[in-house]
């Protein structure tokens, strides 16, 4: 259920908000608050992100959500990874996309 896209998206937004809320983290996510909880323990789990409690007013305790070293080195990794399978979606959206081209200019000058 954590896949690397996950991985890599959650490890970014604790990198950039390590005191997100889960609720706040599943929206920018879009995915369930259920989901971010799971994969937050398997983070913790895998050694990749620690907790700290701290109070942001009286009432209310809440998380900082702090990537590891290791889970710093594994977000690195992951921004690789990430970044050369969009590169590749990319240049094969970009030569279907021009397939696509020659298909209707050759339509269009056989209805010409």
């Amino acid at each position: 259920m954590l896949t690397d896209e996950y991985r890599f998206k959650i490890l970014k937004e604790l990198q950039q908000d390590p005191d997100i809320s889960q609720r706040e983290l599943a929206s920018r996510l879009g995915i369930s608050l259920g989901k971010v909880n799971f994969c937050l323990k398997a983070l913790i789990e895998k050694g990749l992100v620690k907790v700290e409690n701290f109070r942001n007013n009286a009432n209310k305790v809440s998380y900082l959500y702090l990537l590891t070293p290791k889970g710093i080195e594994d977000r690195a990794i992951l921004t690789r990874h990430f970044l050369q399978k969009k590169l590749q979606e990319y240049e094969s959206l970009t030569q279907e996309i021009e397939e696509l081209r020659k298909e209707v200019l050759t339509k269009k000058s056989e209805n010409d």
